[in-house]
């Protein structure tokens, strides 16, 4: 698969609107601070997570970063971790 490991942190200005993007980030990686989540996506699936926080957000009033960090087939991040351990997402099947 081709699928590849993002870090997607955001800045959010209004309250509600920081809600909206954090209830919808849950969907598409794992929670790792206030404002940070460490995804593992497809191309469509990185391309649908875009068009949507485009959407989302105040483009005058808010910020998103997207790190690419690479294929996760291959990537093994280098994170110094302080605190709480840190391990890169791995893939797991979810049964709804």
């Amino acid at each position: 698969m081709d699928e590849r490991l993002l870090m997607v942190t955001y800045d959010i200005a209004d309250q509600k609107r920081w809600r909206s993007v954090f209830s919808f980030m849950k969907g598409y990686g794992e929670w790792l601070q206030l404002s940070v989540f460490q995804c593992r996506l497809s191309p469509k699936r990185r391309a649908e997570l875009i068009a949507t926080l485009d959407q989302l957000i105040h483009h005058q009033e808010d910020h998103v970063l997207i790190f690419d960090l690479g294929p996760v087939a291959s990537v093994t991040p280098r994170v110094t971790s302080l605190g709480k351990e840190f391990s890169a997402i791995s893939r797991a099947a979810i049964v709804i």
